[in-house]
């Protein structure tokens, strides 16, 4: 069995995939709770980090119950990248530093990060060598399949970083090219699997516990990392490990409990953004997935992406409740009964 570098209670560890504006501390907590057994920081500049920028120290933030977590930087410059790390070692001590090979948003790759690395893998390796010479934490990678179709290789992208010391490696099956359009080819991972002998966690194309069962099934992927799977659920996590242990899949939350969720997560954003207006502002996209798939998602969407505070939501979310029991007649088994006809499972 290939072996993670840090501890984890469990056999397939399900990974919360770094999301920039999604992963950040309350949500982590939030799919902690609900059964990721490990999670990662949003990308963060390896510069902003080494010139003390407030903005992205602050990102730096976690708690005790977010551990084991990761904290992912990203940059095109080793000895940046090495200070950078560095400073995370000594001042937040998280389990791993892990390196963000994987984003192909434009403004990260026009400075050659992200996947823009995956242009030149002699820098690649440069970069995760200097990363390891200055943490004694465990060093980690996500990379996406290449740069573009021309240069799709992912078993000599992910050799290349397990030849410069990288400790587990987590695949996107797609280029940089493709963003997120077509699917992810979980048949990479699999190769992926088969060339290293250092732990591969497989993410791509994951929105439901079925699908990241199916993965495992298919790629024999040491770990699972969630990504857009999790928004809105963050149950996704339970339901899944409820599939890998071979027991039933417990239901999704009712309506009233995907309220009561939506909002202490509200509230957990809230405590932990000084700007309360703007906090409430960056929720929006959280809320439109919480209810996404509801009876009159449409209209309920409309109204919370209209919100300039958190208090607001509490009453949306009751009228719309009190409006649903007027549609059942009452009866809010029948509101239930046209959720599971319309939300994804």
């Amino acid at each position: 069995m290939k072996r993670f570098p840090f501890a984890i209670p469990a056999e397939v560890p399900l990974y919360l995939a770094p999301m920039a504006g999604v992963s950040e501390s309350p949500f982590r907590r939030l799919c902690r709770r609900f059964g990721a057994d490990v999670v990662v920081t949003e990308f963060l500049s390896a510069e902003g980090i080494r010139r003390d920028n407030p903005a992205t120290i602050s990102k730096l933030r976690f708690g005790a119950d977010e551990r084991p977590i990761g904290v992912q930087i990203f940059g095109s410059d080793p000895v940046a990248m090495g200070e950078a790390a560095g400073l995370v070692t000594d001042v937040f001590a998280p389990e791993f530093i892990d390196i963000n090979f994987g984003c192909p948003v434009k403004k990260v790759v026009r400075r050659n990060g992200g996947s823009g690395c995956l242009r030149d893998l002699g820098l690649v390796e440069g970069v995760i060598r200097a990363v390891i010479r200055s943490t004694h934490l465990p060093v980690t990678c996500k990379i996406r399949s290449g740069w573009n179709e021309e240069m799709r290789d992912p078993v000599t992208i992910a050799r290349r970083c397990e030849d410069a010391g990288a400790r587990v490696l987590a695949l996107h099956p797609r280029t940089r090219t493709q963003m997120y359009s077509g699917a992810a080819r979980w048949e990479e991972i699999a190769a992926v699997v088969d060339a290293l002998t250092i732990p591969v966690l497989g993410n791509g194309d994951i929105k439901t516990p079925e699908d990241a069962v199916r993965m495992h099934d298919e790629t024999g992927c040491a770990g699972i990392m969630i990504a857009r799977g999790s928004f809105g659920q963050p149950w996704i996590f339970d339901q899944t490990r409820d599939l890998l242990e071979g027991r039933p899949r417990r239901p999704d939350p009712s309506i009233e409990e995907r309220f009561r969720i939506a909002l202490e997560h509200a509230h957990m954003a809230e405590e932990y953004e000084p700007d309360r207006r703007g906090a409430a502002i960056e929720f929006r996209k959280h809320l439109g997935w919480y209810v996404k798939g509801l009876p009159g998602s449409a209209e309920l969407r409309k109204r919370l992406h209209a919100v300039s505070s958190l208090g607001e939501v509490e009453g949306i979310f009751e009228d719309y409740l009190r409006g649903a029991e007027e549609f059942a007649g009452g009866e809010p088994a029948a509101v239930e009964a046209e959720l599971l006809e319309v939300s994804p499972t």
